[in-house]
């Protein structure tokens, strides 16, 4: 009796492709779309036999409506968080209210150096009970600082014979400006990030955890301080109580876009943001820096980048690897739920920090930029000049927050419930108001949020 002969091997075939094929289409349609979870995976390769599967209804909106986000990049210099000052100056002149600021419309602020400190200036407590700075305010501010200190950076000039001392202390001309604020006397969430040496990983401060506990509460002008130190000079801190300390250098280093940051902590913070469960229920301004690459002293590009400038190019290369995975996460809901607001370096002379030492000519400048055609990203394709210049972005995201604001007037569910001090504690405020012209101190008694 013949032996059975041994069965063929088997070889791929095209249902085993199809398979192959389909489980790829669902995990890549999963990362970039969240793609439906009720849809159950097709083991069937057979269209006969599978048996037909109703299509589930797709979740309910939020009826609250969206959380709105506002990001801003860093850079160590004054003049890397002029164009993200411009635009929200411009922004602010679009919102209907006269008094309107935009920290009454925006639900989270991020910012990393000084988008950093932009981002305090804009939503830290006032004497008044309202926004520190209105954003007009802020960029005068900015350009002032970018012409007024030689080396570019947040250290105040040179001058008199204590001029040595203040340059000494990089936090000087911060806590002139926001006394001893901290962060639970920010109106809404605010993020801002650095890198702490003493534990070799990125830190984010964070409004969320200053009202948890005494020890993530950090003085605002030392949060700026440490969003903007340079890796050279380390800027080792404390927060309020003392518990907690860190050697800090500036955002730009692990997190020089924190759009990326901002979404996760909305979408996981299920206390103050119940109904954010996916980038349907947001909308976010992404504001880029405004750094050209050149050497601020010569106005050329070296032809051997320096230590500072390679951080510099690392830092904006992240940013736009973030800015890419965003316009990914959002997919087709990009156009309506994602707005990114950036410098083209087309066309432009991008020397204008080099060549003026008028704060003038830097905000009409800035001004200059807004007008250009907008860049956006697009799902691997790299970017593209858009059809709107930068302006009639921010007009039309202003108009659909003005939309957003009606909306919740409306609504009895909220969409924010803003966390409260778990641990009550009283702090004397003092802020030192900043204008182009004049300062004025003007001390307050902050009370427990």
């Amino acid at each position: 009796m013949a032996p059975a002969p041994a069965p063929a091997l088997l070889e791929p075939g095209v249902d085993v492709d199809k398979l192959s094929y389909e489980i790829f289409s669902i995990l890549e349609s999963k990362f970039l779309f969240g793609f439906d979870d009720h849809k159950p995976l097709p083991l069937q390769s057979s269209p006969a036999s599978a048996s037909p599967v109703p299509p589930q209804p797709p979740a309910p909106r939020a009826p609250a409506g969206r959380v709105r986000i506002l990001s801003v990049d860093g850079g160590c210099r004054p003049s890397d968080a002029l164009l993200a000052a411009a635009s929200l100056a411009r922004l602010e002149s679009f919102l209907r209210d006269t008094p309107a600021r935009v920290a009454d419309f925006f639900d989270v602020a991020a910012g990393s150096g000084a988008g950093g400190v932009l981002v305090a200036m804009l939503f830290t407590r006032g004497p008044d009970g309202r926004p520190l700075f209105a954003a007009d305010e802020a960029l005068r501010l900015f350009a002032s600082w970018s012409t007024g200190s030689p080396s570019g950076s947040f250290s105040p000039p040179r001058k008199g014979p204590l001029g040595w001392v203040l340059r000494r202390k990089p936090g000087g001309l911060f806590r002139r400006v926001f006394g001893d604020a901290t962060l639970r006397d920010t109106l809404k969430p605010v993020l801002v990030p650095c890198y702490d040496l003493a534990t070799g990983a990125p830190f984010l401060f964070s409004r969320a955890d200053a009202m948890e506990a005494d020890g993530y509460d950090f003085r605002i002008w030392e949060v700026c301080a440490a969003t903007c130190a340079s890796p050279a000079a380390a800027v080792e801190m404390s927060s309020a109580d003392g518990r907690t300390r860190i050697a800090a250098v500036g955002g730009g280093v692990s997190m020089g876009n924190p759009a990326a940051a901002a979404i996760t902590h909305v979408l996981n913070n299920k206390q103050e943001f119940p109904f954010a469960a996916s980038v349907d229920e947001l909308m976010v301004l992404s504001l880029g820096s405004s750094a050209a690459g050149v050497d601020s002293a010569s106005g050329r590009r070296r032809p051997v980048p320096s230590a500072a400038e390679l951080v510099r190019i690392a830092s904006e290369g992240v940013a736009d690897m973030v800015d890419q995975a965003i316009a990914m996460a959002f997919g087709h809901n990009r156009t309506n739920n994602y707005v990114r607001i950036q410098a083209n370096l087309f066309g432009l002379d991008n020397n204008y920090s080099a060549r003026t030492s008028n704060a003038d000519r830097l905000i009409c400048a800035m001004e200059e930029r807004l007008s250009q055609r907008n860049v956006e990203s697009l799902l691997f394709r790299g970017k593209k000049i858009s059809d709107q210049t930068n302006a009639e972005k921010l007009e039309w995201f202003a108009s659909e927050l003005i939309k957003e604001h009606e909306r919740r007037k409306k609504s009895l569910i909220p969409v924010i419930v803003l966390k409260q001090v778990m641990t009550p504690r009283s702090s004397t405020a003092t802020t030192t108001v900043i204008t182009g012209t004049t300062t004025t101190s003007t001390t307050s008694t902050a009370a427990s949020l």
